[in-house]
């Protein structure tokens, strides 16, 4: 894919490909375009398919370092909480639709450079000097002491206590969920019954309009009363990697199922991958960071060191010691100048994007 192609014909061929892979809902596709007006923290979440083109090119030396298998689509919303087995809160990684083989440097500056675009647009108050300190902070103690599952009991105190304000109201939680739109149609009926914790249990199925770079792509949810409560079981249409399509090569979800048995993680036990769809419990404390709603007195960088050492957890079955050492040869600001460089092209294409309409 050539680098020279502008945002607006980058982002048609993309679609283009994206609707011989996997259905497509058009008007959500539409409501993508639209919020990715919005600014360029929404633009970056919208578009790593983009990400993939530029950075080669603007991130030379870092396109250089070892590669392992990685997030990919990597930012500071792409964290949250679920129950493990034992019910206990895990905080983590959200979403892996983009898992890829890439440099362990394409993660650590995606990550930055969401944070230097939430700083801008005041989500966040910390430097750009602070922030890729602090993720570096994190990565490498990570992968210095072997990794440990960020699970919210004896451990994270302070964590854990900004994750529960995070937690949404279950009555508004549950209201929201009821009053969506009823599904007819491509209704993954026996992945649905798989899930749910009796398979004859009756449920209705919603449409379901949620993320960013996902926006466009099927994501229905199976409502049941199960002990005199609801329970919801989210399935969202599988596609390949968008490094599939930047490289022009062929790429499938084995690589997420790959990462996730390898990683230093406590697994959710509702999350599957399944046919063309990944299934996950949704509930009212299984919540994803949302920078806005985070509390007025938060450690932005003790949040931002958490981020950098989960980050390695992920990275660490790719081996630890030749990413130390290629972290040791690199030189001092390293990755807030990449960060920058990323935001720059970024910004650019945001402007040119938002102008187009």
């Amino acid at each position: 894919m050539m680098q020279r192609v502008n945002i607006i014909d980058a982002t048609h061929s993309y679609e283009r490909w994206l609707r011989q892979q996997t259905p497509v809902v058009s008007e959500d596709l539409a409501h993508k375009h639209d919020r990715m007006r919005e600014g360029p923290f929404m633009f970056l979440r919208a578009t790593f398919y983009r990400w993939l083109q530029h950075w080669p090119a603007v991130c030379r030396s870092e396109a250089t370092a070892p590669e392992v298998l990685a997030v990919g689509d990597l930012h500071t919303e792409n964290f949250g909480t679920w129950r493990d087995a034992e019910g206990r809160l895990v905080w983590g990684v959200n979403d892996v639709d983009e898992v890829c083989r890439v440099p362990y440097t394409l993660d650590l500056v995606r990550l930055a450079t969401s944070v230097m675009f939430a700083a801008r647009e005041r989500f966040l108050g910390i430097s750009d000097k602070k922030a890729c300190d602090a993720i570096l902070e994190g990565y490498q103690r990570c992968l210095l002491e072997g990794g440990r599952p960020v699970v919210l009991a004896e451990h994270q105190t302070w964590l854990r206590d900004l994750a529960l304000v995070q937690l949404r109201d279950p009555a508004e939680f549950w209201h929201k969920l009821r009053a969506l739109k009823p599904a007819t149609r491509g209704v993954p009926h026996d992945v649905f019954r798989v899930s749910l914790p009796d398979r004859r249990l009756p449920y209705v199925v919603v449409r379901r309009v949620a993320g960013a770079g996902s926006l466009g792509r099927r994501r229905l949810v199976a409502l049941a009363d199960w002990g005199g409560a609801l329970i919801a079981r989210e399935a969202k249409a599988i596609a390949p990697p968008s490094a599939a399509w930047a490289w022009n090569t062929s790429l499938t979800m084995d690589e997420a199922r790959r990462l996730l048995r390898a990683a230093e993680r406590v697994e959710d036990p509702y999350f599957s991958i399944r046919k063309r769809w990944i299934v996950r419990r949704l509930a009212p404390d299984c919540a994803r960071v949302e920078l806005a709603d985070l509390p007025r007195k938060r450690d932005e960088k003790n949040l931002l060191r958490a981020m950098g050492w989960e980050t390695g957890n992920l990275h660490l079955a790719s081996g630890p010691r030749r990413i130390l050492n290629d972290l040791h040869r690199r030189p001092r600001r390293w990755l807030q100048r990449a960060a920058e460089a990323m935001a720059s092209a970024i910004y650019t294409d945001w402007r040119h994007w938002k102008r187009s309409a």
